[in-house]
């Protein structure tokens, strides 16, 4: 997406520049802000297509100010700090945040990562998903693998599709909880993990290494094309 303008939230003046550079570099034009303040007023004058923002900020934590762009603000936000903790992870993403980067990290990573989900938010009219090998007819509600068909159960289906829907997105046990079972299901993680292991076992080459269903313990699950697959 050559030529989006990208918003990049960050205290720390080495960051602000290291990241400009790398997405300049790569086509991409930048706006940068040091506060949460700063931010919502660059935001809201002129809604940039992606923000990349810290979770520290001296005015606030990124996570409430991610909440507060959500109420009006669709486009994708990639989080990154120098916590690693799975429930800061899980703040954010529940937050609205679309991925997260822990420092410290590498542009190219974090380039990736961009043109993830600047590419899941553009709008498609597709209903057929193709993720490597994997293809998904959403009208027709068939499943195939390197074109074998794949038998799935509804709820394998579903959560199939919610994952292949967010390509490269990772989403919290409770946001496909919700999604796919229900809110009154949104703390029975077992049910998630099991269906999680019976997909892999028809969907994956080898479900013991998993290459297109990843998991991150303790926070959530990711469908990506093994070809250009960037781990967390």
């Amino acid at each position: 997406m050559s030529n989006a303008r990208v918003l990049v939230v960050d205290d720390e003046p080495q960051i602000l520049r290291a990241v400009q550079m790398k997405l300049r570099g790569a086509g991409y034009a930048v706006e940068t802000a040091a506060t949460a303040q700063e931010a919502l007023m660059k935001a809201g004058m002129r809604p940039p297509a992606a923000i990349i923002l810290d979770v520290l900020l001296p005015d606030g934590r990124g996570t409430d100010l991610c909440r507060e762009l959500r109420a009006w603000y669709s486009a994708p936000i990639v989080v990154l700090s120098a916590v690693g903790e799975e429930k800061e992870k899980v703040d954010a993403l529940d937050a609205g945040a679309d991925d997260y980067v822990t420092k410290p990290f590498s542009g190219d990573e974090l380039l990736a990562r961009l043109r993830a989900v600047l590419r899941r938010a553009a709008p498609s009219a597709e209903r057929v998903i193709t993720i490597g090998g994997l293809r998904i007819d959403l009208e027709k509600r068939l499943v195939t693998m390197d074109d074998q068909p794949v038998a799935l159960t509804p709820i394998e289906y579903d959560l199939l599709r919610v994952l292949a829907q967010n390509e490269g997105k990772l989403l919290t046990h409770p946001a496909l909880l919700r999604e796919v079972w229900g809110p009154a299901f949104q703390e029975e993680s077992n049910y998630l993990h099991v269906h999680v292991s019976h997909l892999r076992r028809k969907i994956e080459p080898d479900p013991a290494r998993p290459r297109y269903l990843l998991n991150q313990a303790g926070v959530g699950y990711r469908i990506v094309d093994p070809a250009e697959a960037v781990l967390p």
